[in-house]
C-alpha cells in the first residue's frame, strides 16, 4: 500500500470537510441574525429581534413592463414606503400546461430582487388564486373545461393536482428570497379572500398551508386576507395563517380593525388592502378616491400603529387580453388599471402621491434620496390607415373545428381572444328570428358580408336574420374576458353555450374558427399573422365586417428621444390595437370610459413604427373622414360614458 498517497487522500478530504464547516458556518452566521416573526403579547412583527411596522403599496409586475420595474419602486421608496406587495399570476407564467414562462416582463424573480436592490422589502400573495381583476383571477384558461367540470378553489382531486405541480415549480424558486435567506421576501398570503367565496373548504387552505411549508420551511409567515366581515374571516381564516383584513377609507380604523381582532385578539394590526381607488368597467363612470381624505385615513391607521398596504400604489395595465370581468351583472374591465393610485397608469406623481408622502414623514424617516419625476411622453400625430383584410378573408389561416353543434371556445383551446362560427343556411329566411340565450360574451352576426347585429350577453338575445339557402351565417364571438371574483367562476366560459335557433329549429353542423394566431404567447405566430392580414386584400368594401386597418407613423431616430404616449381611439367604435405586432389591448370608446390607450416606449422603436386595429363594429372611414389614429401625451380614461 502507498501510504503516502493515503495520507495525501485523507489530508484532501479533511480540507474539503473544513471548507464546508466554514462555509456553512459562514451561511449561519450571515443570516443568523435575519429574522422576521410576531411578538404577540406587544401586538407587533420582529424584524430581526426589533419591533417592525411595515407600510407598503402594491405594484403588479405583471403589468407593468420590465423596463419601468426600477422606477415605479424608486418612486415607491421615495414616498416612504419600506415593502411592496405581489400577485403572483399564475396564468402569466403557465399559458399553457407545463409552459412556464419566467423572463422578460414574466421575471418574477427579477421584479422581487429589484425591489431589494431599491430597498424594499416584499409581500408576496401567490395564490393560487389572486382575482386583481385581471383575467380569470389569475387562473390558467386551460382549467376550464366543459366536460370535466373541475371544482376550483377546492380539494376537488384534478385541480389540487394542478395547483401542486405549480407550486411545485414556484416555490422553491422564491426560497433563497426569503428574508431569512438574505432576500426581501418577509410574509406569503395564501389563496386570497377564500371568505368570500362559497366552498368554505378549510380542508384546502390547510392543504395550501402544508405545500409552503414544504417548499418554505416552518419559519416564514403565512397570512389569510378577507373583507372586514366575521362571515368573511370566519371562512377565510384559518390556525397557522395570520389573519389580516382589507378596508377603504375610514375615519375610526379601530372599528375595522375589529373584525381582526375578533379573529387575532393579540398580534399586529394589518390592514392588506386599502383602497387608494377602485376599479373600473366599461360602460361605468371611472372611479375616483379623493386624495385629501384618503391621506386624511391613512392618517389615522398609522396613528394606531397598524401595518397597511395600499392598493394600489401603481395601477398599471391589462395589456392584451388580459382584463377580467365582474358578474354580477357581466361588467368587463378596461384596458386601464390606473385605479386612481398615487403613481398613474404611466408612473407619473399625483397629488395623492404627496399627500401620502407627508403622512408617512410623520412616523417614518423619509429617505434622503429624491424622488424621480414623471417621465416625459409623445405626442406623435396621427396615423392615416389602410383597410386590411376582414376575418372572411382570413379563414384559410385558421384551423377548421367541424362539429354537429357548437364546441365552447376553452373545449377548442382558446382561452383569450375571438372564435367565429359559421353555419351554412339550409333554406332561405327573411327577417326571421336567430335566438341564442348564452352567447358569450358578444356575438357580431353576419350572413356572407352583411351584418345584421349582435348578441350582447345579458342584454340581446334575439337577432333577425335574412338570408338564402347555402349562404353563410357568420358569428364572431369575441371573449371580453372571464370572470374574476364570485361564486360562478366554475361555469366562467365563452363562446355559444346553448344552441342557436331560428324558428324554434336548432341549428345543426357548424364550422368553428379559433383565433389561436392572437393567443399564442409566441410573438413570432402573432407577427407573421398580423402581416398577413396588412397585405390579403379584402373581397367586402363593408366597413362594419370585422376587419385589420393599419398604418405606420415615424418615430426619432434617437431611442433616448422615443417616449411613452397614448392612442387616442375617439373615432372608432370598438376592437383591439396592436402596436408593431404588440398587443396593446382593448379599445371600446363609445361606451367608455377609457377613450385613450397607454403605449409604452417598450412596444416602440426608432423610425418606422406599425399600428393595426382589429375593428369589431364599425370604422369611421370616409372620403372626407380618413381613417386616422392619433397619439398624444395626456391619458383620457375618464371620457364618454354610456351610463350614469
Amino acid at each position: 500500500m502507498d501510504f503516502s498517497k493515503l495520507s495525501r487522500f485523507f489530508v484532501f478530504l479533511f480540507g474539503l470537510c473544513l471548507q464546508s464547516f466554514l462555509q456553512a458556518h459562514f451561511i449561519n452566521n450571515k443570516f443568523k441574525n435575519y429574522t422576521f416573526g410576531i411578538d404577540y403579547e406587544r401586538n407587533t412583527f420582529l424584524k430581526d429581534g426589533k419591533p417592525f411596522r411595515y407600510v407598503s403599496g402594491s405594484m403588479h409586475y405583471f403589468r407593468t413592463p420590465k423596463y419601468y420595474w426600477m422606477d415605479r419602486l424608486e418612486k415607491m421608496y421615495a414616498a416612504g414606503l419600506n415593502a411592496v406587495q405581489t400577485y403572483v399570476a399564475w396564468n402569466y407564467h403557465e399559458p399553457l400546461p407545463g409552459m412556464f414562462r419566467f423572463s422578460g416582463d414574466q421575471d418574477l424573480i427579477g421584479f422581487i430582487k429589484t425591489a431589494q436592490e431599491v430597498g424594499l422589502l416584499v409581500i408576496l400573495r401567490p395564490g393560487p388564486y389572486i382575482d386583481a381583476e385581471w383575467e380569470f383571477g389569475g387562473f390558467p384558461g386551460w382549467l376550464l373545461n366543459s366536460t370535466k367540470k373541475m371544482r376550483l378553489r377546492s380539494m376537488d382531486p384534478e385541480y389540487i393536482q394542478h395547483v401542486d405541480k405549480w407550486f411545485d415549480i414556484l416555490l422553491p424558486m422564491l426560497k433563497p428570497l426569503l428574508y431569512e435567506n438574505g432576500g426581501p421576501i418577509l410574509m406569503l398570503q395564501v389563496e386570497n379572500e377564500y371568505g368570500s367565496y362559497f366552498e368554505c373548504d378549510h380542508a384546502y387552505i390547510r392543504h395550501l398551508e402544508h405545500k409552503f411549508r414544504d417548499h418554505l420551511g416552518p419559519n416564514v409567515i403565512l397570512f389569510s386576507t378577507d373583507g372586514d366581515g366575521d362571515s368573511y374571516m370566519k371562512c377565510g381564516s384559518l390556525q397557522g395563517l395570520y389573519a389580516t383584513c382589507d378596508f377603504g377609507i375610514t375615519m375610526n380604523p379601530a372599528k375595522n380593525f375589529k373584525v381582526q381582532r375578533d379573529f387575532e385578539p393579540k398580534g399586529p394590526l394589518v390592514n392588506s388592502e386599502f383602497y387608494t381607488g377602485w376599479l373600473d368597467n366599461w360602460g361605468l363612470k371611472h372611479h375616483t378616491v379623493n386624495a385629501v381624505q384618503f391621506a386624511t385615513s391613512l392618517d389615522l391607521i398609522l396613528k394606531l400603529g397598524a401595518n397597511v398596504n395600499m392598493y394600489m400604489f401603481e395601477g398599471g395595465s391589462n395589456f392584451g387580453f388580459w382584463n377580467g370581468a365582474n358578474y354580477p351583472p357581466f361588467h368587463p374591465n378596461p384596458t386601464s388599471y390606473d385605479y386612481d393610485a398615487p403613481l398613474t397608469e404611466a408612473g407619473d406623481l399625483t397629488e395623492k402621491y404627496y399627500l401620502i408622502q407627508k403622512v408617512i414623514s410623520k412616523y417614518h424617516h423619509l429617505p434622503k434620496k429624491s424622488v424621480s419625476a414623471s417621465l416625459p411622453k409623445g405626442s406623435y400625430g396621427g396615423a392615416f390607415l389602410k383597410k386590411g383584410a376582414s376575418i372572411l378573408d382570413l379563414l384559410p389561416e385558421f384551423q377548421r373545428t367541424i362539429s354537429k353543434y357548437p364546441f365552447f371556445m376553452e373545449d377548442l383551446g382558446l382561452y383569450f381572444g375571438f372564435t367565429l362560427y359559421r353555419h351554412k343556411l339550409k333554406a332561405s329566411v327573411v327577417n326571421a328570428s336567430l335566438v341564442g340565450r348564452d352567447v358569450r360574451d358578444r356575438g357580431y352576426v353576419f350572413v356572407d358580408g352583411e351584418k345584421m347585429g349582435v348578441f350582447k350577453m345579458q342584454e340581446t338575445y334575439v337577432v333577425n336574420i335574412t338570408g338564402k339557402a347555402r349562404q353563410y351565417l357568420n358569428i364572431l364571438i369575441e371573449n371580453q374576458g372571464h370572470i374574476t371574483f364570485g361564486n360562478t367562476i366554475n361555469k366562467n366560459f365563452k363562446g355559444i353555450l346553448l344552441n342557436l335557433t331560428i324558428d324554434k329549429k336548432n341549428l345543426t353542423d357548424w364550422e368553428m374558427y379559433p383565433f389561436y394566431n392572437l393567443q399564442s404567447p409566441d410573438l413570432a405566430l402573432q407577427t407573421s399573422f398580423l402581416k398577413k392580414a396588412m397585405t390579403i386584400s379584402s373581397q367586402f368594401s363593408s366597413l362594419k365586417l370585422p376587419s385589420f386597418y393599419y398604418g405606420f407613423f415615424n418615430l426619432s431616430p434617437d431611442e433616448d428621444k422615443i417616449y411613452d404616449t397614448f392612442i387616442d381611439m375617439k373615432d372608432w367604435t370598438k376592437g383591439q390595437v396592436f402596436i408593431n405586432y404588440h398587443n396593446v389591448g382593448r379599445y371600446w370608446p363609445k361606451k367608455g370610459p377609457q377613450v385613450r390607450l397607454y403605449v409604452p416606449r417598450t412596444v416602440l422603436k426608432p423610425g418606422l413604427n406599425t399600428v393595426i386595429l382589429f375593428e369589431l363594429e364599425e370604422a369611421p372611414c370616409c372620403s372626407s373622414c380618413p381613417c386616422l389614429a392619433r397619439f398624444m401625451d395626456q391619458p383620457l380614461i375618464n371620457g364618454t360614458v354610456t351610463k350614469k
